[in-house]
């Protein structure tokens, strides 16, 4: 216990003085946005134009574009140096958590233990409880560059994995209850006591609760081989994040609420409430957890897993077509012209962040073009997720030349062909 408390003291001291580093962190990226968004509005109501430009729209299109590109990777290198801080200081926090877990447990159970008593099983389950906390902090320490206790959750685009959290608990509330009946038995001292808790850990009382832990590790690999191999393949466009989130266990890349993570992080938790139920009231077996409500896990982890299956693919182009605007008559594409891509999976998701948005690349013929970034109040005009307004640009010799999408993921689009006439 006193190496706990020492090394919890350690963690508060170095937690405050990384929280100064933190807030700094924090307090540049915040500004950085704000000159941002503030600069992003000025362009999209015409202000701030060089005069050497604003006569020629392509021109000024370009110049607003470069601008907030610049300045989009400002942003982007505030976000990276505030998500390194963030990590240095949740390892701390993280530790903390633990042992206020530790303090709480044996609060509630010396409260509990007025009137009932104190028995050998309430001591098992605080010793088992020390020992965990112990473990867990020397865990922390080792990965505190990679958020501590969160970086066996971190997947390889820098998010929390919902399937390594989800198998990562079921590991360690297994562990703590065999731990417990360990220490039990260190303590029982008539031979039938003993006897009694060593058939706990007999496979008939326990067989619900490890398929559950089996078939939800099964997931977390079988999650991770699955999205590496689709990556490769081309079939799933993944974008890094700046850095983990909790959001991250219930939403997709993108931010928004999945179906496939909300249910199983649900059902997960119900399931081990439960085990965390039976494990009190008999802490001398292994919870014994229904087969109803292992069946019950079991759908969900397959639907889980169907979800992430089932979800990302390459960027497509539906059709090219020359952009007019109002007032210009039907021609043929011609260079200089503006052309509109029209497709699907031009941004994927988590790809939104402006400095994100001004990596997406067309390549038609042999020049590649960056898509302008066209601002408009509150966000951009180009380039969307289905469309993609770009310039053909005068290298581009006349004839049948090809056509293709580039995102910020890396994805490329099949070929269209367009004809491009002098």
């Amino acid at each position: 216990m006193g190496l706990g408390r020492r090394q919890t003291f350690v963690a508060v001291q170095e937690a405050g003085q990384c929280e100064e580093c933190t807030h700094g962190a924090r307090e540049g990226h915040r500004r950085a946005v704000a000159a941002f968004l503030a600069r992003r509005d000025e362009l999209a109501a015409g202000q701030g134009l060089p005069a050497g430009v604003a006569h020629s729209p392509g021109a000024s299109r370009q110049w607003v574009s470069d601008e907030l590109t610049q300045s989009a990777r400002g942003v982007a290198d505030r976000s990276r140096e505030a998500g390194d801080a963030w990590l240095q200081l949740i390892w701390q926090r993280s530790v903390i958590a633990v042992w206020a877990a530790v303090v709480a447990l044996a609060l509630g159970q010396s409260v509990t233990a007025i009137g009932a008593g104190w028995t050998p099983a309430r001591t098992a389950g605080l010793l088992a409880a020390v020992l965990f906390g112990a473990l867990l902090t020397v865990t922390a320490r080792l990965h505190r560059a990679r958020g501590g206790l969160l970086a066996p959750l971190i997947g390889e685009d820098n998010r929390l994995s919902t399937s390594r959290a989800i198998a990562v608990t079921w590991v360690l509330l297994v562990a703590y209850a065999v731990l417990v009946l360990a220490f039990e038995l260190a303590l029982a001292s008539a031979p039938s006591r003993r006897d009694t808790l060593i058939d706990g850990l007999g496979l008939a009382r326990g067989a619900g609760l490890l398929s559950v832990l089996a078939l939800t590790c099964a997931i977390a690999v079988a999650v991770r081989r699955v999205v590496a191999l689709r990556v490769v393949g081309r079939r799933l466009q993944k974008v890094r994040a700046d850095r983990p989130r909790l959001a991250d266990l219930l939403c997709d890349d993108s931010g928004r609420g999945s179906f496939a993570d909300v249910q199983y992080v649900l059902v997960g938790a119900v399931a081990m409430v439960f085990t965390l139920v039976c494990l009190a009231r008999r802490p001398e077996r292994l919870p014994d957890l229904p087969w109803g409500l292992a069946l019950l896990v079991a759908v969900s982890a397959v639907t889980y897993f169907a979800g992430k299956y089932a979800e990302g693919g390459r960027p497509v182009v539906f059709s090219v077509v020359r952009a007019r605007e109002a007032g210009d008559l039907d021609a043929p594409i011609r260079t200089g012209d503006d052309i509109e891509i029209r497709g699907t999976g031009f941004v994927p998701p988590g790809a939104g962040a402006p400095d994100r948005l001004a990596r997406l690349v067309v390549r038609i013929g042999t020049v590649h073009v960056h898509v302008p970034l066209i601002p408009v109040p509150g966000g951009f005009a180009n380039p969307t997720d289905t469309v993609l307004t770009v310039p053909v640009p005068v290298e581009v010799e006349p004839g049948r030349v090809e056509v293709q999408v580039v995102t910020a993921a890396g994805g490329e689009s099949s070929p269209v062909v367009i004809d491009v006439t002098d």
